[in-house]
């Protein structure tokens, strides 16, 4: 895999970020989307405490993803949650529609919805979700391990004041809201949820799931012994990887 690192200006967050992307070396290898010869691309999300480092640091995800030939993008989310902050940083346009946008300029990478994936652990589990229900014409299927779903109650009662004294959570940041409201545009994203039996986040994972197969879409969800981790989510990342581009 060629590893590649990308410092630049963004008009959404207004200051400099970055993102690290891994780009299939063995085209005899590499998964191609629906315009030619484009890579499909996962775009994999960090959690609250990390930053767009850390997959490569605590997971294989460059052996894993060599497997399977495909681009993945991992962005710096700071602490946003991957929303629009009322500072006026908008990570969820930066992550939506800003980044793709430059990724598949500078890269080899299809830009269609059926070629585009996102994945993310906790914080970054709730942004791949976001990301499938909030811009379905961009993302097909998300998967998230040990994510946050119940966000306006984990808000305010475990992270009072960190998205900002004025933020209040808007209905485009709430799950439940956006899976209650998917439209008929865009085929329902399939989706793989995933949790440890010892993970304080297991009801929120479950529950959510319910929600989501009541109103029609499909999940694939699977959980076993393991905590908020990197054991765990050195496994389930493999699981993810499967889902999305194993299956033929």
């Amino acid at each position: 895999m060629i590893y590649s690192e990308i410092d630049y200006l963004s008009g959404s967050l207004g200051m400099h970020t970055r993102a690290l992307v891994l780009i299939p070396q063995d085209r005899s290898r590499a998964v191609y989307g629906k315009n030619g010869d484009a890579f499909r691309v996962m775009y994999l999300l960090h959690g609250l405490s990390d930053d767009e480092t850390i997959w490569m640091r605590r997971t294989s995800i460059e052996r894993y993803a060599e497997q399977y030939g495909i681009v993945v993008v991992m962005p710096r989310g700071d602490r946003s949650f991957y929303c629009d902050l009322d500072t006026g940083s908008r990570y969820f346009e930066f992550v939506s529609r800003e980044l793709p946008d430059m990724v598949s300029f500078s890269f080899n990478v299809s830009d269609r919805r059926e070629d585009t994936f996102a994945a993310g652990l906790s914080m970054g589990g709730y942004g791949a979700l976001k990301l499938a229900l909030g811009a379905p014409d961009r993302f097909c299927s998300a998967a998230s391990f040990s994510a946050v779903t119940d966000w306006p109650g984990i808000l305010k009662n475990m992270f009072p004041g960190l998205m900002g004294s004025h933020y209040d959570c808007p209905p485009c940041d709430d799950l439940y809201y956006l899976a209650d409201n998917f439209g008929n545009d865009f085929p329902k994203p399939d989706v793989f949820i995933g949790c440890g039996t010892e993970d304080v986040l297991l009801p929120e994972s479950r529950n959510f799931r319910d929600k989501l197969r009541s109103l029609g879409f499909k999940v694939e969800y699977k959980e076993s012994a393991g905590t908020h981790s990197w054991e765990f989510w050195d496994e389930y990342i493999r699981y993810a990887l499967e889902f999305f581009f194993g299956r033929g």
